[in-house]
């Protein structure tokens, strides 16, 4: 194998698994450190440069960087790094005076249609460059769909407000209670670029299932049955209620419909349990206020009588699973399942929908009725100014991708606005510094320790049903916020390694605690991988190869197990090996939005 390029900022990025699973890349590890040193705000400064929203994000991130959490690999639980981010944005300080203002006015204007999280992330992003920014909603304040989808037990409103907040006093005009109906008419009022982040806004129905249309009355389609619980429109629901689908808007309605006065709610799903797209901890809080989720079921019948709901009929099935890993429902051959219910809520899906974009626009669509557009960075779509993202781009994902599309088209619509190449795209901010203060001393913990993971404690069972604006998870306190931001392995304190200075004397290969160290003649990856100490089975990480030192080896580190203990830096009687901390950002139009020492 080629020595590793360190110096190309991926490379060590690809090593803080959980910074790089972030579709945002937050800095994981540099925030949890603040909070180990009850550094609130500055954890809070941190998050909000490059996630926007902490304190929502804290409550109600999809978490793709706890599944790559290295300290999974060591033990049962990876850190609760979600809700380490909400300590940060429960105990900061007023931080208003510290968050950027709208810069000069650049005599560019920006029209964003839809407040969700993708808009409210290019306008925070746009608005420190003097841009003009009009936002576009036809709701009566912002947030889109974090507003609307999800219920207030899980994200308290005066959160939503706060974050939101920060943004619109950048100098945004706000154009709420305002549906756009027609993108060409947008398209006349002078704007030198427009982006759409009006998200996924069609929940999929059952159209075809007999008794669909006879039981109107008590079928909800599930985002509008939460949105009018939401806005008030909707203050109560049938006793016996099935939510039909296995993803987060099916637990939403379900744990929602408890607290409007559902008494026996459960949810059906086609897929097996395990299979279900909901977040494991979604699923356990659904059990835990008593819903039972019955999988396996297809539904196959509305049951109407004298012209009233009155339950459904499902055909049980089994998963038989092909080789190629595609999924087939399969009849069992029982009798259909009958399930006594008032009402029905349909969570089954949601799909774009752009009535309102006209065909003489330019703007083209898949057939999937997601925009055609140019790649996964620029965001541009077939009409040049036109820019799309968040769900609206590539269909229902969650807030922190919405916010990822936000920075990265925001980014595109400055270079398009200053006339630049769209596909020249500004680099991220990285540095790479020593942390050795002394002989043994380091400027981070170093010291792996074995706590298992803290458990957020839960409001009073019997009082959080009883009103759907009670918050269910209460929160870290100070004392368990300490203790969990310490299960951290700083993994971004890197072990840089310089081949001149090693003698090969195989002192870090004697201490390393996970034997991720080897020193070996080189080879192609394959084989190589194969003659460690302990063989690097997970290639989705790469391999620390050095050059070829004077004995003809070369030093081999399997990256994915290494504990970032620094013990080999420690040991090393050459300096050969270095703690070094590494900050990656990425790029923004405006980088460097906040100060954190």
């Amino acid at each position: 194998m080629q020595a590793t390029d360190t110096t190309n900022p991926e490379y060590f990025h690809k090593v803080v698994d959980c910074q790089y699973a972030c579709p945002a890349h937050t800095p994981v590890p540099a925030y949890i450190r603040l909070i180990a040193q009850q550094r609130y705000t500055d954890a809070y400064l941190i998050n909000w440069e490059s996630n926007v929203f902490p304190g929502v994000l804290g409550r109600t991130c999809d978490r793709p960087c706890e599944p790559a959490c290295r300290r999974g690999r060591v033990e049962a639980e990876p850190v609760a790094i979600c809700r380490l981010k909400r300590v940060a944005a429960d105990f900061k300080d007023e931080v208003a005076d510290m968050l950027p203002k709208a810069g000069p006015p650049n005599g560019k204007k920006v029209a964003l249609i839809g407040a969700g999280p993708a808009s409210l992330t290019v306008a925070r992003d746009l608005a420190p460059l003097g841009y003009e920014v009009h936002l576009y909603d036809a709701q009566a304040k912002g947030g889109g769909f974090m507003r609307s989808q999800i219920p207030s037990f899980r994200l308290p409103e005066s959160v939503l407000d706060e974050e939101i907040g920060y943004i619109l006093n950048m100098g945004i005009s706000t154009v709420f209670n305002t549906y756009v109906d027609s993108m060409a008419g947008m398209l006349t009022k002078g704007y030198d670029a427009i982006f759409v982040g009006s998200g996924a806004p069609r929940g999929r129905d059952l159209p075809k299932l007999p008794g669909r249309k006879e039981a109107d009355a008590n079928i909800h389609i599930g985002i509008n049955w939460l949105a009018n619980v939401a806005f008030e429109h909707t203050k109560e629901i049938g006793k016996r209620v099935i939510v039909l689908g296995g993803g987060n808007t099916a637990m939403d309605c379900c744990r929602t419909s408890r607290r409007l006065g559902g008494e026996e709610v459960k949810v059906i799903v086609r897929s097996p349990f395990a299979d279900m797209k909901a977040s494991p901890w979604e699923k356990e809080d659904a059990v835990h206020e008593g819903i039972p989720i019955i999988d396996n079921h297809v539904p196959r019948e509305f049951v109407i009588e004298k012209g009233k709901l009155v339950g459904m009929t499902f055909d049980k099935v089994e998963a038989i699973y092909q080789e190629d890993g595609r999924r087939d429902l399969v009849s069992t051959g029982e009798d259909p399942v009958f399930f006594p219910c008032d009402d029905v809520l349909i969570a089954i899906g949601q799909e774009n929908a752009f009535p309102w974009i006209e065909k003489e626009t330019g703007i083209r669509f898949t057939s999937w009725g997601t925009p055609i557009i140019n790649d996964d960075e620029t965001f541009q779509s077939t009409r040049k100014e036109v820019f799309f993202g968040g769900d609206s781009a590539f269909g229902p994902s969650n807030i922190i991708t919405a916010v990822a599309h936000g920075h990265k088209a925001a980014v595109s619509i400055d270079l398009y606005c200053q006339g630049k190449n769209l596909s020249k795209r500004p680099p991220p901010h990285v540095t790479l510094v020593g942390q050795k203060m002394g002989i043994h001393e380091w400027s981070y913990d170093s010291i792996p320790i074995t706590d298992e993971r803290k458990i957020v404690p839960l409001e009073d069972l019997k009082k959080s049903l009883n009103d759907r604006m009670v918050e269910v998870e209460l929160g870290f306190d100070v004392e368990t916020a300490f203790i969990e931001a310490e299960r951290c392995l700083n993994c971004d304190a890197q072990t840089v390694f310089t081949d001149a200075n090693c003698i090969e004397c195989d002192a870090c290969t004697d201490i390393c605690p996970t034997s991720c160290i080897t020193f070996t003649q080189n080879a192609p990856e394959g084989e190589l991988r194969n003659k460690l100490l302990v063989p690097a089975e997970n290639t989705d990480q790469d391999l620390y190869v050095s050059g070829t030192l004077p004995t003809g080896r070369v030093m081999v580190k399997d990256e994915d197990v290494c504990l970032h203990c620094g013990l080999c830096a420690e040991r090393c009687p050459t300096a050969a090996w270095d703690m070094q901390m590494f900050l990656y950002n990425m790029a923004k139009a405006t980088p460097d939005l906040v100060d954190v020492k």
